[in-house]
């Protein structure tokens, strides 16, 4: 009997020091704040000058690091529809035969992305989770820079409908806070115009298809 008091006191003990998980359930919540990598190089194809492909030529996307804001509604406990905030900026270089142009666009980014998630373990103190939605991205503040700028030198970038995928996991702090660790990939394909440069009109299609990475923190409400 002793034995059984002592082994119920330690067990209260135990449950008494452990931390509350931060179960989802439905109609709850969930804010994420992130820093994220966005990784953007994937890919080009030749620049286009005059309508005449430029052999040798493409371009490159620097990364960028920035915040980013999401917002989840619990459908109920196990799936959750996310949406992520954020904006990035970006330089595109010249390549290959062209490299000598240097920078050839500063351009900045508004990619708003919702993802159906399902969460596999609601009410544990690790959460991990899957998501595919849609994203949508928008270019503004496009501006050439380098070896095509010149006076009155402008460049549209089409806006990018594509798929999102998404995988990432919940780490339960205390009962009120978590760590997020999540990353995405996101289908974003474009064609930049050029128009009055250096070189005269000139248009090149980019696979921006980035790959993100997000480390932050997140409560329920």
């Amino acid at each position: 009997m002793n034995n059984r008091i002592r082994y119920c006191a330690l067990a209260a003990c135990m449950a008494a020091l452990s931390p509350v998980a931060n179960a989802y359930e439905a109609g709850d919540w969930v804010v994420r704040g992130r820093v994220i990598n966005v990784d953007t190089d994937r890919g080009s194809s030749t620049i286009r000058v005059g309508g005449n492909s430029v052999a040798g030529s493409g371009v490159s996307v620097n990364d960028d690091v920035v915040p980013e804001l999401d917002i989840t509604y619990m459908i109920n406990k196990n799936w959750g529809l996310e949406l992520i905030l954020g904006t990035s900026s970006h330089d595109v270089d010249g390549e290959g035969t062209l490299a000598g142009l240097g920078g050839i666009i500063d351009a900045k980014v508004l990619p708003p992305t919702l993802t159906l998630q399902y969460h596999f373990l609601p009410n544990s103190h690790y959460r991990p989770y899957v998501g595919i939605g849609l994203n949508y991205t928008t270019f503004y503040d496009e501006r050439v820079t380098g070896g095509l700028s010149a006076p009155g030198a402008r460049v549209s970038i089409d806006s990018s409908t594509g798929l999102a995928l998404q995988a990432g996991i919940d780490i339960d702090i205390n009962d009120s806070w978590f760590i997020n660790i999540d990353v995405k990939a996101i289908d974003i394909d474009t064609t930049a115009n050029f128009t009055n440069t250096a070189v005269g009109p000139a248009a090149v299609d980019v696979d921006l298809d980035p790959v993100v990475f997000g480390i932050g923190i997140g409560t329920t409400f």
